[in-house]
């Protein structure tokens, strides 16, 4: 709804304070305003229609709070984001506007209102969402980024949730490819958070695209981001959660993506592993375990990854590696080994975690990383 002709702005700036007045409508939530906009065709028709054609679809109260004139603070909040659409790359997008993406319309609860920054055309293409852990180990921060570029380069856009952890991951990986990235936010889209990714924020908004359905100015607040999960899910084909802990919110948008129809995917993990608890809980119930790229791509009906012919790189000799399988070991174990001494462990600890190949976890362990 950004415009580039100032003859039509009085047209958008009446239609875009009809829409937010009918979503700051108190009583009327969004499933309540599609229906209305359903039987009505426009919030310009909602709020001309007389009490008793209002009470024919909605309660005697909530008709009453759309016969009543806007707030003094959705008419601030109008002016506010009307003054944001004049900056160069933000966009707003209705729920009837033709550009609102046709996927995310499919869905029970599609958001009446989109806030916009950057590439919205990447709303509209092939997309996966990527999902997981705030709490991520190392290794599950390493395979969201291998995942996501390697699916960025296949043609995927990746959408997450700009969250600590995995959702960085994901985006920080997607960026690299061609496909690019969606961040759908909790909070309004002129704030960000957790500010740890202000960076990453301002790159997404700049090489991809930010998305929110709160007004401006809207603070983060605990029930708005599982509200969110319902658009991450509700852009893409699929979801595929990298690492989870049972309980963890991830699981509600795989749980949404699964009411939408959508396919779920979730790496395995270590048994003794708590961060994977969620991801075989996903394949229990259905979920279709992920090895690499193509296992996605293949259900999503697109061709396999192309990779180059590049030379693998050479993994040092190291007793320490020798010792190191794919599960976390505490230190002292290695040293109960006796291959090493205390003074050779350290070197060698700093050798390898210098070149990225193993990691130190919390309570003393080691882990071998793969990339």
């Amino acid at each position: 709804m950004q415009d580039t002709d100032p003859t039509s702005r009085p047209d958008r700036d009446t239609e875009l304070r009809s829409w937010l007045r009918l979503a700051q409508a108190p009583g009327v939530g969004r499933i309540t305003a599609a229906t209305l906009l359903r039987h009505f065709g426009s919030p310009a028709a909602i709020f001309a229609a007389g009490a008793d054609d209002l009470s024919n679809v909605v309660t005697p109260a909530q008709a009453a709070s759309l016969r009543a004139p806007p707030s003094a603070e959705t008419a601030r909040l109008a002016d506010t984001t009307l003054a944001w659409l004049d900056q160069p790359g933000n966009a707003f997008l209705t729920l009837l506007d033709p550009a609102y993406p046709a996927l995310l319309a499919e869905i029970a609860d599609a958001p009446l209102l989109l806030y916009i920054r950057g590439r919205g055309a990447l709303l509209h293409g092939a997309a996966l969402a990527m999902v997981g852990s705030r709490n991520a180990s190392v290794q599950g921060k390493a395979n969201a980024l291998a995942f996501a570029q390697a699916l960025s380069e296949a043609g995927l856009t990746i959408v997450s949730g700009l969250a600590l952890g995995i959702d960085s991951a994901a985006h920080d990986g997607a960026l690299r490819g061609c496909g690019s990235t969606v961040a759908v936010i909790g909070t309004g889209i002129d704030r960000i958070y957790p500010a740890r990714n202000a960076d990453l924020a301002r790159r997404i908004a700049h090489e991809g695209c930010m998305v929110s359905e709160y007004p401006l100015g809207t603070p983060p607040r605990p029930e708005h981001f599982p509200q969110r999960n319902r658009i991450i899910s509700g852009l893409s084909a699929g979801v595929l959660v990298v690492e989870a802990a049972a309980g963890s919110g991830s699981l509600i948008t795989a749980r949404m993506a699964n009411e939408q129809g959508r396919d779920v995917f979730a790496l395995p993990g270590s048994i003794h592993a708590a961060l994977s608890k969620g991801c075989h809980q996903l394949i229990r119930e259905g979920a279709q375990l992920v090895e690499s790229g193509d296992d996605v791509l293949l259900a999503l009906s697109m061709a396999p990854l192309v990779r180059a012919a590049v030379p693998v790189a050479s993994v040092p000799a190291s007793p320490l590696l020798a010792v190191l399988g794919d599960e976390a070991m505490h230190i002292d174990a290695v040293l109960a080994l006796g291959m090493l001494t205390p003074g050779q462990l350290s070197a060698e600890l700093l050798d390898l975690e210098m070149a990225g190949i193993v990691a130190r976890l919390p309570g003393g362990k080691l882990q071998r990383i793969h990339r």
